[in-house]
C-alpha cells in the first residue's frame, strides 16, 4: 500500500514493483528497477527517504529515521530479509545481509557487504569494500573482486524481477494437487551460483 501523509506522496518509478502487502508511506522517492517486498515498511513520515536505481528491500525490513533526516540507498543497495535501516546511508552496490540492523548516523561505503544479525551502531563508518559482521559490528577483512562480482550478480536477479512480476504477478487460488505440466524454474534463476 502507498500512503500520503503531511501532504507527501510516494513518488514510485513505474518500473519499480512495490508488493501490495508492503507499506510506503510519506516523502519517500523509489527509482527504476527497485524491488520492494511484501511486509516491507518504509515510513517517509519523519524524514525522507531516497531508493536510487537497481536497489531491492526484501520482505519484513523496515527503513526509517529520526525527525529531519535523510535516508538514502545508492545504486544497487540489497537489503535482505527483515533487515532494519534507521537513519543510515547505504553506499552503491552494497549488501546488508539478512537480520541485520543499521543504526542511525552510519554511512555504509561502495560495495561493502554486513553480514546476516550484525548490529551496526549509530555513527560507525564503512569505507568503502569491507566486510562486517558481529554484534557490535566489526570490520574483519576487504571485499574481494570475486565476492563483489557474486552480491552484484545476486542483485542483477533482483534488478530484472519487478518487469516478472508486473508482467505475471497475479492474485489467484491455491491449487490442491501438483499439474502434470507445472513449468520448470525458469533458467535465469537455476543457473546462479548463489
Amino acid at each position: 500500500m502507498i500512503y500520503s501523509f503531511e501532504g507527501y506522496t510516494p513518488v514510485v518509478h513505474e518500473s519499480a514493483f512495490v508488493h501490495p502487502l508492503a507499506a510506503v508511506t510519506g516523502n519517500v522517492i523509489i527509482g527504476e528497477n527497485v524491488y520492494i517486498g511484501p511486509g516491507a515498511a518504509i515510513r517517509g513520515d519523519w524524514g525522507e527517504i531516497i531508493i536510487q536505481n537497481g536497489c531491492n528491500v526484501q520482505e519484513n525490513c523496515t527503513i526509517h529515521m529520526f525527525p529531519g533526516i535523510t535516508v538514502i540507498l545508492h545504486e544497487g543497495a540489497h537489503v535482505g530479509h527483515g533487515a532494519i535501516i534507521h537513519g543510515a546511508t547505504l553506499g552503491k552496490n552494497v549488501l546488508i545481509g539478512m537480520n541485520a540492523v543499521i543504526m542511525d548516523n552510519v554511512h555504509v561505503g561502495d560495495h561493502s557487504i554486513v553480514g546476516a544479525l550484525a548490529f551496526v551502531p549509530e555513527g560507525m563508518k564503512i569505507p568503502e569494500r569491507k566486510i562486517v559482521v558481529g554484534n557490535p559490528a566489526k570490520i574483519i577483512k576487504d571485499a574481494s573482486d570475486e565476492i563483489i562480482a557474486w552480491k552484484t550478480e545476486g542483485t542483477e536477479l533482483y534488478q530484472k524481477l519487478p518487469s516478472q512480476l508486473h508482467d505475471s504477478l497475479k492474485e489467484c487460488e491455491p491449487l490442491r494437487e501438483i499439474p502434470k505440466d507445472r513449468p520448470h524454474m525458469p533458467e535465469i534463476y537455476r543457473n546462479w551460483k548463489g
